[in-house]
């Protein structure tokens, strides 16, 4: 199967999560660097404004409060995110569906998190939220699991997802050097720690899903 016959078997399959009469949230986790963020752009330009996006990365901790923590240098690991902010925000995608809800964002650019850059409106029966650490059994994070529909992980080979890694650090001002040295240092520790949460997730996603498939009619089938 081509990759754009699988995004589109994808698309058609969580298609079938806006049949439910409740909202859903489909949680999309893997490595850092595999390709999260590139599916769930993909899904979300499919299934149009019935979909919305909110990605784990805008509960990361300010700058400000990592460095109180002595946690600068370890920026993206578990205990780096507020976890008791995203799920209270999950919970409330649950129990407040008639309201719109503002979520932090993050700002690549300044690395930091921006309060209330997202709005989730009540015509959203579908939330993509992605993330490494949806399947993580402890530390608070397994309270993550049972407030999602489904939780998809993303697979990569790991050549390619930490050429990704050194790719973005050097986007966004590291040297070739200390990019490297970071994804060694930071990156891989996180990455083994949701490795091992794989077998728990609902669908395993080879990536890279590079091509986006036709929107999805609203009288298509679903699968």
């Amino acid at each position: 199967m081509t990759a754009p016959d699988a995004l589109t078997s994808l698309v058609e399959h969580v298609a079938s999560l806006l049949e439910r009469a409740d909202r859903a949230v489909l949680g999309i986790t893997g490595p850092p660097g595999s390709g999260k963020s590139t599916l769930a752009s993909a899904l979300l330009s499919a299934l149009g404004p019935r979909a919305a996006h909110l990605p784990m990365d805008g509960f990361h901790l300010a700058d400000v409060q990592l460095d109180l923590l002595g946690l600068r240098d370890r920026k993206g690991a578990p205990e780096t995110f507020d976890v008791d902010g995203y799920v209270a925000t999950l919970s409330r995608l649950r129990d407040e569906p008639d309201r719109t809800l503002y979520a932090p964002g993050f700002e690549r650019d300044l690395e930091q998190p921006i309060a209330a850059a997202i709005a989730i409106p009540p015509s959203a029966r579908l939330i993509v939220t992605e993330g490494n650490y949806l399947l993580l059994p402890d530390r608070g994070w397994e309270r993550v699991r049972p407030l999602l529909a489904e939780v998809w992980f993303v697979e990569v080979a790991d050549d390619v997802r930490r050429e990704r890694l050194v790719r973005r650090h050097e986007e966004f001002g590291k040297s070739p050097e200390a990019a490297r040295a970071w994804v060694e240092r930071v990156d891989e520790p996180n990455a083994r720690l949701v490795a091992a949460t794989r077998d728990r997730a609902d669908l395993v996603v080879p990536a890279p899903v590079q091509t986006d498939p036709a929107p999805l009619s609203p009288d298509a089938p679903r699968a």
